[in-house]
């Protein structure tokens, strides 16, 4: 079931210093969901969860989880970057990218971070753009299926990441002729599940690979990384992930392959970037318009530059609007953005109560891929972002963007006002100087 959010009171507390739309995020459920995942692991003395930056990449954010014990996964140079700076160093950074560029891999070993290897071809690619390092870890995809039982959870075989079963071996044995020393192995199998299977199956799989590939290879195996895959419950009705009985069963899969082999101690990590924040913001927004055509819509001051999910994904996010939360849901609404796009759109035909003009409407757990896959179609600017500690006190951990920050890149534009008017360098008009 999707958090509660803040009180009506609350809301309009924030609203009256910080206009809407804004994603908000509760601090104490970030800092209980760590907990949890590290009760849960607390048998595996060299667990670490490396939050994926790429869900919520806000160095007020990262500070918190870096608090809390956590490391980070990046996936890109600028996540590098954001990482160092807010402290994290050598490998308390894992770096899983793919289709990686040699300045990427430059920066990642001048940081001395984790290399988490794509692609088989990436190793001479890697020994030639900042060289390779006595640890390393390698993505595996096993192809086909992957099933718990009867049921498909994720198609690994169409998926762009990873090594094959064929290559990894090849890749230990070049990697240990460049000097590397100790290895670790990598996959994501399946996305956003709460079948408490998933990680137990995954670990068993990649505690045997790593058994396997330690006498095929002669290699010393130091990590196994479970990555994400652990969901939240989007939907009302839908269960929780029991993360208590998910890492018993994984260390019970640990000692029937790494402990028995007599390869232990071997860290086992995550990755959990949508179970640590997703169900822990909020996007509240404003309802600035109704339309009674084919259809009754609600248009909100948010849009799909706010929130990406159900436009890309036909994702469900739940909907309540502040102080209604107990009225009756005798309305059916689209509830829509202001992009020229018909998919932009946070619901279709969802029950709700009445909403009027200025109601606070609030959409669920959007802590995760929501301010981080915004943009600027049609000119949106992407919006603030707040956090709410449990204390009852907030602050502005991101601003909104203005139209000085739109113009900023453009060559020839300069914001000479507040008001963002943009004036046309005249170089811009002379096809000379301009060639």
């Amino acid at each position: 079931m999707p958090r509660t959010a803040p009180s009506e009171a609350k809301l309009r507390e924030i609203v009256a210093k910080i206009p809407t739309p804004f994603h908000l995020y509760d601090a104490a459920g970030i800092r209980a969901n760590v907990d949890a995942l590290q009760q849960a692991f607390a048998w595996n003395p060299g667990f670490k969860e490396y939050f994926a930056v790429k869900a919520t990449p806000n160095a007020a954010i990262l500070k918190l989880l870096k608090d809390q014990g956590c490391g980070v996964d990046c996936s890109s140079y600028t996540e590098l970057l954001l990482s160092d700076a807010m402290g994290f160093k050598g490998h308390d950074i894992m770096f899983s990218s793919n289709v990686t560029s040699a300045e990427e891999y430059r920066l990642a070993r001048k940081l001395g971070v984790l290399i988490n290897l794509d692609d088989i071809s990436h190793i001479d690619f890697l020994a030639e753009n900042g060289g390779i390092p006595e640890e390393i870890c390698l993505r595996y995809n096993p192809g086909g299926d992957f099933k718990l039982g009867t049921r498909v959870m994720g198609d690994p075989g169409d998926a762009k990441y990873g090594l094959t079963p064929a290559q990894m071996p090849v890749a230990i044995n070049r990697l240990k002729e460049l000097g590397v020393k100790r290895f670790g192995i990598h996959a994501f199998l399946a996305s956003n599940t709460t079948d408490g299977g998933y990680y137990p199956a995954l670990a068993k799989i990649l505690f045997q690979l790593a058994v396997d590939l330690a006498e095929e290879c002669d290699a010393e195996f130091f990590l196994i990384n479970l990555s994400g895959g652990i969901g939240i419950p989007y939907e009302p009705g839908q269960p929780n992930a029991d993360l208590t009985a998910i890492g018993a069963q994984v260390e019970v899969a640990y000692q029937e392959t790494i402990v028995a082999a007599g390869m232990d101690p071997v860290a086992v990590v995550t990755e959990l970037g949508r179970y640590i924040t997703g169900p822990n913001a909020w996007l509240v927004a404003t309802a600035l318009h109704h339309k009674d055509t084919h259809k009754q819509y609600v248009g909100l001051d948010a849009s799909a530059v706010n929130l990406l999910r159900p436009a890309m994904y036909g994702a469900y996010h739940h909907i309540t609007v502040a102080g209604k939360e107990d009225a009756p849901l005798d309305h059916v609404y689209d509830v829509t953005g202001s992009l020229c796009e018909n998919n932009d759109k946070f619901a279709i035909d969802r029950p709700l109560p009445e909403i009027e003009i200025g109601d606070l409407v609030v959409l669920h757990d959007t802590g995760a891929h929501g301010h981080s896959m915004g943009y600027n179609y049609n000119g949106k600017l992407r919006s603030a972002e707040v956090l709410l500690e449990e204390d009852g006190s907030f602050r502005m951990i991101r601003r909104a963007e203005t139209p000085r920050d739109y113009f900023a890149t453009i060559a020839g534009f300069e914001v000479t006002e507040d008001l963002g008017k943009p004036e046309l360098d005249p170089l811009l008009h002379d096809p000379v100087n301009n060639a």
